[in-house]
């Protein structure tokens, strides 16, 4: 889409044909164009129409109801923050005292629009011309155009002196074609840049992607991880006055998406990241760590907390003698354990009558789908099956989930 395209959606005609799209949206394409031609809308205007149409029909679980008015692209969208994730953000901050903050690389502007409903005055900056003249159209439809104002331009030349925070997510895909950029320094605006940021600004914030390499935190950071619902979704750098923690994993729950606006709960697990848990035999129970918790390099801290310890020093499953409530681990009851064999797994599970299985594993080279074609299941039980690795050995538990 160009500026005349999106110019065109912005007229009368324009948001007739979105209304128009937005009743077929998740139908058949083929069928909803012709629909929208034989209305009278000009091609182009209805392909717009119906691409918008679609965007916001899937956009409504990471934005919920507000999805329905705002503007996406389909790289803004893959990209753009959860609301859940981005609100809980502008809570921080706010609570940090900030009150000015520039979103350098706003994208369609997630973030600043969580935060100007937070009560901070935003100012994004937003490279892609098309980009940034829809993320002030989106704040435009929040009601929030004077909270979060956007130019179109090089975030590396914004006056940082001119507010007390900085949030920064930059662009990890290429421009154009949308593959994903592994190299931070390839990073728009590139990584030296985005990490010279705490030098400059006493508040600074960073989203990164979950993969991020540890070697690559800034000392003295905070680095968080954050699920939702089990999803890991994205990490953040917390550098100067806002970091509190070495390492944090936050777990979230996803409001229900006809929700505008719903407290949420959310858990947090600190620690260093560089604890070491003690290894020991398996044991009665398996916990599972969220991946937030992984990811930060906090399961040793997690295996304190429920007296349990691992199996493999290389494999996050946990192991304790007791169930051990916990909100940042799954845990399921071992039942059996045997050094895998494909014979020997079939054989047990025909004679548990075992027809349905879910198949979770860590250290394990088997392809799970194919796993499952390989066993033949038949019978009305269900297990849970956990391939992993005891002592460097390929290991099967047989499970049962825990409640």
């Amino acid at each position: 889409m160009d500026l005349d395209q999106f110019a065109a959606l912005r007229t009368p005609e324009g948001s007739a044909a979105l209304d128009a799209a937005t009743e077929r949206a998740g139908g058949d394409p083929l069928a909803a164009a012709g629909a929208l031609r034989s209305a009278g809308i000009p091609a182009g205007l209805a392909a717009a129409a119906l691409t918008q149409a679609e965007l916001r029909r899937r956009a409504v679980g990471k934005f919920g109801p507000e999805a329905a008015g705002m503007f996406l692209t389909r790289a803004g969208l893959e990209q753009a923050t959860r609301r859940v994730v981005a609100d809980r953000r502008a809570d921080r901050l706010r609570a940090a005292g900030v009150r000015t903050l520039a979103d350098l690389g706003c994208g369609l502007g997630a973030d600043a629009l969580a935060a100007a409903r937070a009560g901070i005055r935003v100012y994004g900056v937003e490279a892609d011309p098309v980009t940034a003249a829809m993320a002030a159209a989106n704040a435009e439809a929040a009601g929030l155009a004077d909270a979060f104002t956007v130019e179109c331009g090089d975030a590396t030349a914004f006056d940082v002196s001119r507010v007390d925070a900085v949030f920064c997510d930059p662009a990890r895909r290429r421009a154009g074609t949308g593959r994903r950029i592994f190299d931070p320094n390839a990073y728009s605006p590139p990584w030296d840049f985005v990490t010279g940021l705490a030098e400059r600004v006493p508040h600074t914030v960073v989203k990164v992607a979950p993969g991020l390499d540890h070697a690559l935190i800034p000392a003295g950071a905070e680095a968080e991880w954050v699920s939702v619902a089990g999803d890991l979704v994205e990490a953040a750098l917390w550098c100067g006055r806002l970091a509190a923690v070495p390492r944090r994993a936050t777990l979230l729950r996803e409001p229900p998406p006809t929700a505008a606006a719903v407290p949420v709960a959310h858990h947090q697990l600190t620690g260093s990241g560089a604890v070491e848990a003690r290894v020991g035999p398996v044991r009665r129970y398996v916990h599972d760590p969220d991946p937030a918790v992984v990811r930060a390099h906090l399961v040793a801290e997690l295996a304190d907390a429920i007296d349990a310890t691992l199996a493999d020093p290389s494999i996050a499953y946990l192991y304790a003698d007791a169930p051990g409530e916990t909100p940042f681990a799954r845990c399921l009851e071992v039942t059996d354990v045997l050094p895998f064999s494909l014979k020997r797994l079939r054989a047990l599970l025909r004679e548990r009558r075992v027809g349905r299985v879910e198949i979770l594993k860590r250290g394990s080279a088997l392809e799970p789908e194919k796993l499952r074609r390989d066993l033949r299941l038949a019978g009305p039980e269900a297990a849970s099956l956990v391939l992993t690795r005891v002592a460097d050995a390929p290991t099967v538990l047989l499970c049962r989930p825990v409640g």
